[in-house]
This record gives structure tokens, C-alpha cells and sequence, in this order.
């Protein structure tokens, strides 16, 4: 009997957790569209239910679903030291991984593919730019979930190894994308890749999508080779940036392979780039993420 008291007393405060973390979540999850139609000027009830525009559909649901990813990372359950600590953590998590989502947005506008002005163009309703808009966010979310999970407190170290760690993997994402730049204009005479994606190739956005969430994975791996500490911070930073690297290329080099063995016989450059295959492109895309989650699986 006082086996089950206890029982039931500790699926009581649990619930009390769950009630916490589920409150907080989906509020953040609803300000996040919001946020969005804010951010771009459009009214986000128009754009979607009048307008129809379903890349900026696809955009916000990426956000939403990154938001989503980030605050996997925040929650702490009935690990936490108390009801105000869990609120708080998830209430500063949230918002803070709400930022970086968009700051990290900011750099793919900016840096990544400065050429493409992805809010103009998801208002032209774009399709190929929202997908790619969500592949970002996704892929920043799972970088922040990573650092999330690898730090130690909530205190103002805490925040800036967060944000650390976000500026190493934003890095890497760039440093991809221009590898995929000079890839696309090697196999297709020069063509830009930017111009390739504004005109609306929702293949390459498909196949891009994939190396970048692959990316995301792979700088992720660095959390299980360090240990949190806030006086080894930059140390740690710099063993992110190695490592994130390294990962980077090794999920590259897999999945060269795999995708040879996947799509054997197949002309990946003729059915994407030129013919804009959606199927191919999904299959490269889902190679991508799958040798990367099985590489990050195997790192922890």
C-alpha cells in the first residue's frame, strides 16, 4: 500500500512537470508564427488562409517544428531542483533558442546566400526558397538542442557557451554551402546556384535541405567527445570547430558512397540539376540525414 502511495506520488509531481514544460512549449510554439509574420511583414493569418502562399507555410512550419527541436533540449522534467527553476529554464531556453533560431536565419540571409532575398521571395510564394528556409532553421535547431543538452546550469556561462557553439556551427553551414556552390557551377558550366534556386528549382532545395540538416548532425557529434566545463570554454570551441569539421567531411564522404550504391545507375547531375527530379532529389536528401543520424548514434 504504501508502495502504490508513493507511487502515485511521484506520478503527481511528474504530471506537474509535464503540465509546466507542455504549457510553456505550446505558447512559445504559437508566438513563433507570429513572430514570423512580424518579422516579414506580412499579416501570417493572410498569407496562409487567404493567400494560400504555402512557402511561407513551409517556412513557418520549419520554425515551428525548430522551435519544437530546441525545447527537447531546455526540458529538465522532474530532474529539476523545482517547479520556478523548471519555468524559468524553459521560459529562458525557449526564447533564447527562439533568437539564435532567427539570428541564425539572419546568416543564411546575409552570408550563406546573400544573393537570394528569401523574405521578398516567400511573400512571391517561392516554394523552393521556404523549404530551404526551413532546412535552415531545422538545421540550426538541432545544433542548439545539441549545445543545450551538452552544458550544465543556468547561468550567464551557460549562455555564452550556447552561444559559442551556435557562431562554430553557423560557420560550418556557410562553409558548406559554398562548397555546394562551387560544386553546382563545376557539374552545370558555371551556372550560379542562387540564381538556380530563386527561379524555383524545389529539387536542388530538396537535395541542399538534406546536406544542410546532414551538416547539423555532424557538428553535433562534437558534444560527445568534450566536457562542459566554463573555464575550458574556448578549448571547447575550438574542439567544436575541429571536430565539427571533421564530422562534416566524413558524413560527406559516406555519403557519396551511399548515395552511389542507393541510386545505382543513375545520373544524379542530369535528374537534379538539369531535369529537377523531386525523387531523386528526396532519396539523396534522405541518404544524407540517414548517414549522419547513424554516425551521430554511433558517436554517443
Amino acid at each position: 500500500m504504501n508502495t502504490l502511495i508513493e507511487l502515485v506520488g511521484v506520478n503527481q509531481e511528474l504530471l506537474i512537470f509535464l503540465a509546466i514544460d507542455v504549457t510553456i512549449a505550446i505558447i512559445l510554439l504559437g508566438t513563433m508564427r507570429f513572430l514570423l509574420g512580424l518579422s516579414s511583414q506580412v499579416n501570417s493569418t493572410e498569407e496562409l488562409a487567404q493567400k494560400d502562399n504555402f512557402a511561407f507555410g513551409v517556412s513557418v512550419a520549419g520554425s515551428v517544428l525548430a522551435l519544437g527541436i530546441v525545447l527537447t533540449g531546455a526540458i529538465t522534467g522532474e530532474n529539476a531542483p523545482s517547479y520556478l527553476i523548471e519555468i524559468v529554464g524553459m521560459l529562458a531556453y525557449g526564447a533564447y533558442g527562439l533568437l539564435l533560431i532567427k539570428v541564425g536565419r539572419v546568416i543564411q540571409d546575409k552570408v550563406a546566400l546573400q544573393h537570394l532575398n528569401k523574405t521578398a521571395l516567400i511573400k512571391e510564394q517561392n516554394l523552393t526558397i521556404g523549404i530551404i528556409d526551413a532546412a535552415g532553421a531545422i538545421a540550426t535547431a538541432i545544433i542548439i538542442r545539441a549545445v543545450l543538452l551538452w552544458v550544465d546550469g543556468l547561468d550567464l556561462s551557460t549562455f555564452i557557451a550556447i552561444t559559442s557553439g551556435f557562431i562554430v556551427a553557423q560557420a560550418v553551414l556557410v562553409l558548406v554551402t559554398r562548397l555546394r556552390e562551387r560544386k553546382y557551377a563545376k557539374n552545370n558550366q558555371e551556372d550560379c546556384f542562387q540564381e538556380a534556386l530563386s527561379n524555383g528549382q524545389i529539387a536542388l532545395a530538396i537535395r541542399y535541405s538534406g546536406h544542410v540538416i546532414s551538416t547539423a548532425l555532424a557538428v553535433t557529434a562534437a558534444s560527445h567527445f568534450l566536457v562542459y566545463s566554463p573555464e575550458t570554454l574556448m578549448v571547447n570551441l575550438i574542439g567544436w570547430l575541429v571536430i565539427g569539421i571533421i564530422m562534416t567531411l566524413l558524413v560527406a564522404i559516406l555519403t557519396s558512397l551511399a548515395k552511389r550504391i542507393v541510386l545505382w545507375g543513375i545520373n544524379l547531375v542530369e535528374e537534379v540539376d538539369q531535369q529537377h527530379n523531386i525523387g531523386v532529389a528526396s532519396i539523396e536528401m534522405a541518404t544524407s540525414i540517414a548517414i549522419a543520424m547513424i554516425l551521430s548514434a554511433l558517436m554517443a
